[in-house]
């Protein structure tokens, strides 16, 4: 099988335009509406579509490798657009696995749609295991959402919106209810985001009131916790997996960075290049050492996916821990490509300082540090005694 190229899909041209807006969207909070519509006609938000439903027919380990390198342009849109990917990947889970239900969401986004996710709730650590929303049946089999989701991002374009919600009132309750809704007036977004990084991704708060999900958008109803049901596994192995190859894009810009800033930079001491400073060698190494064991580790894990791998119950710790390393690592190589770069870097308009502020979100994401080494720690010792 010849190598995958990225380039096919994301061209050093289409690449080099995003990274030029992407300052611009941070210093301005806004959302990076061109880097949508250029990366929708290059048929992106379809990468993971079969190509008998009209999509570029890639598996998993390839959307890793573009997501990577969509971050090293812009780490907002590649997050965003991450949000959207997650649900043509939960699809693909499911049609690899013969599970029918998903196929709208396929043909979706081949004919335009834009999903966002809307699973995120404030205070809500059972994160896909419960939910605060609730899920009213209807008499039609439906369901009408009420509730408030939280960094949605997608949130000024989305036009379809994957939740979950609870459902206390069926006979079999209570249930959790995956499902997806249009954006109508039942649905308010806030006009909230002001953080300190990632602000392309617009991920604005997102209040349900009585939001109503038709018959045919109703994905699973599943028990409360801890389930083995396929939209558990395909919302956090895709999540997962694409949150890790983010993060490691943004270490792949922080360190190609660096790596020009010590070529460039020249020391008044010696006369020579930071290239040729012991100590920065030093420093750069230890950030090519850190960065290099993501890539394979990301690409094992999707392959595995994409092949239907059987890890068992495992599969939860290989997950977590793998976005989680991705993202402490990715820190590390930010803090070094700043003191790489010297002083300059502190500037606001450097790059690096926006890449210093981007790289925080990433603990903010589920599995976040603890929920990680919780999982570890009953994976290698066994539960917490009752």
């Amino acid at each position: 099988m010849s190598a995958f190229d990225p380039s096919l899909y994301l061209p050093d041209a289409l690449l080099e335009r995003i990274r030029e807006r992407a300052g611009i969207h941070d210093r301005e909070n806004t959302f990076p509406q061109d880097d949508l519509d250029e990366l929708q006609d290059a048929g992106y938000l379809s990468i993971l579509v079969p190509a008998e439903r009209g999509g570029a027919g890639l598996g998993l380990e390839q959307a890793a490798l573009l997501q990577q390198r969509l971050a090293t342009a812009s780490p907002a849109t590649a997050l965003a657009i991450n949000m959207h990917l997650v649900w043509t990947g939960v699809a693909k889970v499911f049609s690899d696995r013969g599970v029918a239900g998903l196929e709208f969401v396929q043909d979706g986004a081949v004919a335009g749609e834009v999903f966002a996710f809307g699973i995120s709730e404030g205070g809500n650590d059972l994160v896909l295991f419960g939910s605060d929303t609730d899920a009213a049946p209807q008499p039609d089999g439906g369901y009408a959402f009420t509730g408030t989701k939280i960094f949605t991002s997608l949130a000024p374009v989305w036009t379809r919106l994957g939740l979950h919600g609870l459902d206390t009132t069926s006979a079999d309750a209570p249930k959790l209810v995956f499902a997806f809704i249009d954006r109508t007036d039942a649905v308010v977004t806030g006009d909230d985001w002001d953080t300190l990084g990632m602000r392309g991704t617009q991920s604005r708060t997102t209040r349900l009131n009585g939001a109503v999900a038709p018959p045919e958008r109703i994905v699973r109803r599943i028990d409360p916790g801890p389930n083995p049901d396929p939209i558990v596994f395909g919302i956090f192995s895709v999540f997962e997996l694409l949150l890790a190859s983010v993060y490691t894009g943004i270490a792949r810009r922080g360190l190609d960075l660096a790596v020009a800033t010590a070529h460039k930079r020249t020391s008044k001491k010696s006369g020579t290049t930071y290239s040729q400073d012991p100590d920065i060698r030093w420093r750069i190494a230890d950030m090519a050492l850190a960065y290099d064991a993501l890539p394979p580790q990301i690409a094992a894990l999707t392959r595995d996916v994409d092949a239907g791998a059987d890890h068992g119950a495992r599969w939860f710790t290989l997950l977590s821990g793998v976005k989680h390393r991705a993202v402490v690592m990715a820190k590390q190589v930010v803090d070094e490509a700043m003191l790489v770069a010297g002083g300059g870097s502190y500037f606001s308009s450097n790059e690096l300082s926006r890449l210093y502020r981007d790289v925080l979100a990433g603990m903010f994401h589920p599995s976040d540090p603890e929920s990680a080494h919780a999982t570890a720690a009953s994976a290698w010792l066994g539960p917490l005694d009752a």
